[in-house]
């Protein structure tokens, strides 16, 4: 009871056996000869033996540490040696305790990639303390909760309106690119040259697949066009050699064991000087990656079968008429240029365009699922595109290259370009193949060039080899009736629609 063990808890027990347990772990120890080990009961607290001999069936062990001596957690406390030195706590001197708040990290995947770059190379690395301390963070609970952009801060408040006109984002550097290799492919139209692309303004790695067979060939006839080169990569860069720059395809003529010719920069630089009138301006396609409709050769769109035939036209030969009517009219290899943008899906990527044809299997059209994803109907831009044609000596303006005509069925596309200072100077239309079989003879009313009345007639089943897994088949089907719908009603393509006309 000396202990402070009050008497409720103490009464229950019995006091013989509490008696007789605390002799024996209390007596002195016995002188034993055959001992080993060193009694352990001089170790023992004998306040917390007797706290525990004390405790009745309501009584546990916490009741010792917290209503007796609280300090006998902390040994180095004089109190836990010694309880009438314990003098408890002031609780004026506690520390208030520190409040956290939590800093969310959601965001749109735009604002996360605008608002903070990511330094790792991963969109997941964190990129600030989830917890900060916020010690003059108000102790009342705010009635609204606020927006997850309020919540970073590292998200810059939204500009304030002046005088109705609403800041624009910040100024970008000008379009630069670089071609870092060139190299020459066989295709089933004819050679080609690939050329890969590097750029500011994203990572991704642009082609352009320039057919120009002129360059392979030193016979030189009456009329010769200028040829298409990029500028960039017959540049001499700074530390290669010869062999470096023929290695990224810095040449000239066809490059063999027995045929190693490094080209000049003045090659590139040097402005076509007495074009003859009687060429046409070389033509151009700006086509848009399509892994669905290129690769696993989908009929959903016709963007494989489009590619394919902008090659093939590309490389038709071109009859120049003659002067004299007794002379012959001159041909010259078709020329021109594929620039392949890596703007899948019209931009909007492959997961967001996967997650569109599910919508579309729904009952929507190409527009409106895009719509539904939080897309625009079209998000590409032809910034980088007409950068590689001026680099290639194409679209510039009169006097610093050459004008281009687009095989596109789109006038949108048309407009961008001439805005991005691409000197356009006719549009040719891309018929679909399966429409040109059903009507061969609007085709030939519609169309602007000779070279484009391709009619697909062969037997079903032939494979004809093109460039892409289509190859040089028309892409059918009711999904491609109902995308091609859509470009005409509601993107305004430039295209009949023949589809009603033969269901009336």
């Amino acid at each position: 009871m000396s202990l402070g063990v009050l008497p409720n808890h103490y009464c229950g027990c019995d006091q013989q056996s509490d008696a007789a347990l605390l002799d024996i772990l209390t007596a002195p120890a016995k002188p034993s000869p055959k001992a080993v080990f060193a009694r352990r009961d001089a170790a023992l607290d004998p306040l917390l033996i007797a706290a525990a001999a004390a405790s009745g069936p309501n009584v546990t062990r916490n009741h010792y540490h917290h209503d007796f001596f609280p300090a006998v957690m902390l040994p180095k406390h004089e109190g836990s040696w010694d309880w009438t030195r314990f003098t408890g706590e002031d609780a004026a001197s506690q520390n208030e305790r520190k409040r956290l708040t939590y800093v969310s990290r959601q965001a749109p995947r735009r604002q996360r990639l605008r608002e903070a770059p990511m330094e790792k190379g991963k969109e997941n690395d964190p990129l600030t303390e989830p917890l900060k301390s916020a010690d003059n963070t108000p102790h009342t609970l705010r009635k609204r909760r606020p927006s997850l952009a309020c919540q970073s801060p590292d998200v810059k408040p939204r500009p304030k309106v002046a005088d109705g006109v609403v800041p624009g984002p910040a100024a970008l550097p000008p379009v630069e690119v670089k071609c870092m290799a060139r190299t020459r492919i066989p295709t089933p139209h004819g050679p080609a040259f690939l050329h890969l692309y590097h750029n500011n303004r994203d990572n991704k790695e642009h082609l352009a697949i320039v057919i120009d067979p002129a360059q392979l060939s030193d016979n030189s006839g009456p009329i010769t066009a200028p040829p298409i080169r990029s500028r960039t990569l017959d540049a001499v860069w700074d530390g290669e050699t010869e062999m470096d720059r023929i290695t990224r395809g810095a040449y000239v003529g066809r490059l063999s064991p027995t045929s190693q010719v490094a080209s000049a920069p003045s090659t590139a630089l040097s402005k076509p000087k007495n074009l003859d009138a009687a060429i046409p301006a070389p033509l151009i396609r700006i086509h848009s990656e399509c892994f669905t409709g290129e690769t696993v050769g989908s009929m959903r769109c016709d963007c494989g079968e489009q590619l394919d035939e902008a090659i093939r036209q590309i490389s038709q030969p071109i009859i120049i008429p003659s002067s004299s009517p007794l002379e012959k009219p001159i041909t010259i290899p078709g020329r021109g240029a594929v620039i392949y943008l890596r703007q899948e899906g019209r931009g909007i990527g492959l997961l967001s365009k996967i997650r569109a044809y599910n919508l579309q299997d729904l009952g929507h059209d190409t527009v409106t699922a895009n719509l539904m994803l939080g897309h625009q109907a079209d998000e590409r831009n032809y910034e980088i595109a007409c950068a590689m044609l001026r680099d290639l000596g194409l679209g510039g303006e009169a006097g610093t290259g050459e004008g281009v005509r687009v095989l596109t069925n789109n006038p949108d596309k048309v407009e961008a370009l001439q805005k991005e200072g691409l000197r356009v100077v006719e549009r040719v239309p891309m018929i679909p193949r399966s429409w040109q079989t059903r009507h061969p003879e609007l085709v030939a009313k519609k169309s602007t060039m000779e070279s484009s009345l391709h009619i697909v007639q062969h037997d079903e089943g032939e494979r004809r080899a093109g460039a892409t897994l289509i190859g040089g088949n028309a892409v059918y089907g009711d999904d491609l009736d109902k995308y091609l719908r859509t470009k005409v009603v509601r993107m305004g393509h430039i295209l009949p629609l023949w589809m009603e006309e033969e269901s009336v």
